[in-house]
């Protein structure tokens, strides 16, 4: 399937999907408590990438490029690296009830957060976190290899085994910290970008670029690793081999951010199976699109997040509200959790 197949108002959806990165970073940055008019933001963007001196407060700057620009940018990372993730996992798996965090990824990445947090302080929380998540993601697929073969069902075990330890792990530090080391680690848990910053970004996009990156380029195997593994061979492909790619690809993507924001749930789940229901299964596409509608669909919820209410909300929060109902109609809606 190709773009120009498509029926026209799906040619111009998907066009539209595409370039919405772009729109709606332009819109958010126009959000936030701290009122600042449009044209002064306007002012601000054009004197910046001009180089020239503003005359505005020093403090818009700040706001502008400082607070909401770092935030956008992270947010749209996140999404992006999420959804490409979760249209991996599925693939490989072959279903559409999979997210990144199969094989222990957010349980690992919790209980890593939470030793830094409560136990070791002088390990930063983003490196513990990261280390931990890609540990049990590793633990995962050594449980699942048998005799140089890794068959789905087993990943699949094995992630839910890995999460089950790492859960009770992060529940015996909950249990021995003081209330004000475990509303850390539960905020950290509940997932947000209240925290963004340039530092940040710098840090994550390496991991995150990579793992998308060799998605994106190698993203035409994914259709052929989700007819199963007799088919992948029929043509001359190695499925263990791709499997494997993919998994470290998808891990590297998820875990890097997830490491600096903590659990945000359903993205990873809703984004590649609401790209699947309107433009198909073809992973050609499906992924380019998981990328920008799932940076721009972050973004969004974390409009909604910081300026939808009287306080904020953390957006992992919003993410299940919005993706759990979703989640309950693909279960009722998918055959046996099958890949349809």
């Amino acid at each position: 399937m190709t773009v120009g197949s498509l029926m026209p108002y799906k040619k111009y959806l998907y066009i539209f999907l595409i370039l919405s990165p772009l729109i709606v970073m332009v819109l958010s940055l126009f959000i936030g408590k701290f009122t600042i008019s449009p044209d002064d933001i306007i002012q601000l963007v054009i004197f910046n990438l001009m180089g020239a001196e503003t005359p505005h407060p020093s403090v818009y700057k700040t706001v502008v490029f400082e607070v909401r620009l770092p935030r956008i940018l992270l947010g749209m990372l996140v999404g992006a690296s999420l959804s490409v993730a979760g249209a991996a996992f599925q693939g490989i798996f072959r279903n559409p009830l999979v997210s990144p965090y199969i094989l222990g990824l957010s349980s690992g990445a919790a209980f890593g957060a939470a030793l830094s947090l409560a136990v070791a302080p002088q390990f930063p929380v983003q490196l513990s976190a990261l280390f931990f998540s890609l540990l049990a993601v590793g633990f995962a697929y050594y449980i699942a290899t048998s005799r140089g073969s890794t068959p789905v069902i087993s990943l699949l075990l094995s992630g839910v085994i890995v999460s089950a330890v790492f859960d009770s792990l992060l529940s015996i530090i909950q249990m021995a910290v003081n209330e004000r080391a475990l509303q850390s680690i539960v905020y950290w848990l509940m997932g947000s970008l209240a925290t963004a910053s340039w530092s940040k970004i710098h840090s994550t996009l390496p991991l995150a670029l990579a793992g998308c990156a060799v998605i994106f380029l190698l993203r035409w195997r994914l259709n052929v690793l989700a007819m199963g593994d007799e088919e992948a061979r029929s043509v001359g492909m190695n499925p263990e081999l791709y499997k494997a790619v993919f998994v470290v690809a998808a891990s590297l993507a998820a875990s890097s951010v997830v490491s600096v924001v903590g659990i945000i749930g359903f993205v990873g789940l809703v984004i590649p199976h609401m790209m699947r229901m309107i433009f198909g299964p073809d992973h050609t596409h499906l992924i380019p699109l998981c990328i920008t509608f799932g940076a721009a669909f972050m973004v969004l919820v974390d409009d909604i997040a910081r300026a939808g209410m009287g306080f904020e909300v953390p957006v992992g929060v919003i993410t299940t509200l919005i993706g759990a109902p979703f989640f309950a109609y693909l279960l009722r809606s998918t055959r046996s959790g099958g890949w349809e």
